[in-house]
């Protein structure tokens, strides 16, 4: 019994997430998702991104670094392959390693001057359509399994998020 009550612990913190989904805020759900997913993944920046399907380019809803990322910043991804992989085909993306951040993002030298060296872009998906991205990245070289399937229940949870959030 006590293995099955150390496999839930994660579980439990799970308050903070419903308080934000009753509320109006975006920005609050994103950071309580933000932190509830911190001590399963070991991140230090987590972004949210919406994703605007005319231009093929994600806007930053949310930061938890917004001095390096901040909300509001925009990346087109037409054409690219990662825009296509994550936005288009709506597939998670691990990338492990310096290599793999530099082949796939442009803002590479920022990633790595924060000590950031994998990264889990998950697609927020409700129906058949790509809300927007919920993104985490690491200090640590590799990628578990555990760390891509918590990435993906973080963005599920996301979804209110993208929604407004009304409680009309």
């Amino acid at each position: 019994m006590l293995e099955r009550e150390a496999a839930a612990a994660p579980l439990l913190d799970i308050d903070a997430i419903a308080s934000a989904c009753a509320g109006r805020d975006p920005a609050a759900l994103f950071g309580a998702i933000d932190r509830y997913l911190q001590p399963l993944l070991g991140h230090t920046l987590c972004t949210v991104n919406r994703f605007d399907a005319q231009r093929i380019a994600v806007v930053r809803l949310y930061s938890s670094d917004p001095r390096s990322y901040p909300p509001g910043g925009s990346k087109d991804k037409a054409g690219m392959p990662w825009g296509r992989h994550v936005l288009l085909e709506r597939r998670v993306y691990v990338g492990e390693g310096e290599a793999a951040i530099r082949a796939s993002f442009d803002d590479h030298a920022a990633i790595a001057a924060l000590g950031l060296n994998s990264v889990i872009n998950v697609p927020v998906v409700m129906g058949d359509a790509c809300l927007g991205t919920l993104n985490l990245l690491m200090p640590a070289e590799r990628v578990t399994p555990a760390m891509v399937a918590a990435a993906r229940l973080g963005a599920m949870l996301a979804v209110p998020g993208f929604l407004g959030l009304r409680a009309d």
